[in-house]
Formats: C-alpha cells, structure tokens, sequence
C-alpha cells in the first residue's frame, strides 16, 4: 500500500480552516444582530476567549468582513464596525417603499394557494415568537415573510432589485429590535396586510406593505439620527422593532 496516497492530511489545516469559518459566521452575526454596534471598536481579546480561537483566525475572519463592508481596519485602531449613514439608509428606504407596494399587488395576483398557506403559516410563526419576546427568531421569520412575497409576485427584475436594497438596510433594521411599543405596532402592521393579501386584495395589500415599510424606516431614522457618535449602544437602546 502506497501510505503517501492514502494517509489523511493533517488535521491542522482543517482546523484552522474551520476556525477562520466559523469566526466569520459568529462574527457577521453579531454584527447584523446589533450585539457589535456601528462605530464600535471590535474587541479582539474579548472575541477571541467569546469564541474560543486565536488572534490569527480572528483577524482573517475580521478581513473577510472588511470585504464585504461589515468592518473597517484602521491603523492603530484595529477593526471597527463600520458605521451606518442615515442619509443612504434613508434614501434606499424610499426606494424599498415602492418596491414594498409593488410587491404586494402583484403577489396578490399571481400567489399560488399552496404559498398563500405558507405565508399563513409565518404570520402565525411571527405571533408565537412575539408571544415568546424571542426577536432574533421574530427577526428572521419577518426577513422570510417580506422576501415570500417578493418571490410570490414571481418577476426576476423586482426580485434582484428588491434583495440588492435589502441587503443595504440589513444592518439598520436589524438594529431595531429593542422598543416594545414599535414592536407591538409592527406586528400589528403585519397582521393589516396580511389581512388584504388572504383576501387578494392587490391595491389594499400593496399599499399596507408600503406603509409599513415606511413606518419602520421612520422608526430607524430617528434612532440612527438621535444616536451621538460617542455612544454607538444607543442606537440599539433606542430602536423600534420592525
């Protein structure tokens, strides 16, 4: 037997590999959750004992996010979160508005019965996870209810159009998730479009979608513009939920 062809390579590497991935998932979540605020220094040290790896896969992990806009590396400093400008998030919240709108009236028109059950079946998701105050869980669902019906209005344009706005106001609505007055209204909300879209109600569901969206950048807005940039934990303390 040939033992240089058929030994395993060693473990090391896999190791390592799995570390770099597993810190840039724990990390890109933290990120998104709100738990690293915009503006925040990363605390390597702290991480690294959080998630039980060295520096080394730590920093390659903080370089992927660096990539994709999460972080910033700054001499001296270290990584920091990189910081949300109101002024683009408002800007692309208009924009999610009428797409929103559109989205609705013609998932209203083309769903299938199979994923108008579906989307009943979220909205009652929803209702256990608020019941539950479980708002990562209440987050996601929401996430996967808004992009069912962008899916349900079943036009490509619309769909690439809509996920590439999403992922910009990611970070912003995820951070509104603390207040529980915006958070019982939310829900409300979700019930009122709901309502139009069991009816197929295209202009009624279209138009609810779009309030709704604009209800929630309000409530993002006036958290990202009321936060000091010395204190970038009030952005969170002071959001709505969506």
């Amino acid at each position: 037997m040939d033992i240089a062809k058929t030994a395993k390579p060693p473990a090391g590497p896999i190791r390592r590999e799995t570390l770099h991935h597993g810190a840039v998932a724990e990390l890109r979540a933290m990120i998104l959750s709100g738990e690293l605020r915009p503006g925040s220094r990363v605390p390597e040290v702290q991480l690294c004992e959080q998630l039980g790896v060295s520096r080394t896969p730590l920093r390659e992990a903080l370089r992927v996010l660096a990539a994709e806009g999460l972080v910033e590396l700054r001499p001296h400093r270290g990584a920091v979160v990189t910081p949300i400008d109101p002024k683009e998030i408002a800007a692309v919240f208009e924009v999610m508005e009428a797409l929103e709108a559109l989205a609705g009236d013609l998932a209203c028109r083309r769903g299938t019965p199979e994923e108008f059950a579906e989307l009943d079946r979220l909205h009652a998701q929803l209702h256990a996870q608020f019941d539950a105050g479980d708002r990562p869980a209440y987050f996601l669902t929401n996430r996967q209810i808004h992009a069912r019906i962008v899916a349900m209005a079943r036009n490509p344009s619309l769909d690439a159009t809509y996920a590439g706005f999403a992922s910009k106001i990611l970070r912003a609505r995820s951070l509104a998730n603390y207040d529980e007055e915006r958070w019982r209204h939310s829900l409300s909300e979700h019930d009122g479009f709901m309502a139009a879209v069991r009816q197929r109600d295209a202009a009624t569901a279209g138009g609810l979608l779009a309030a709704h969206s604009r209800q929630t950048a309000d409530a993002v807005l006036a958290a990202l513009n009321g936060c000091g940039s010395d204190d970038p934990g009030k952005v969170g303390r002071q959001t709505a939920s969506l």
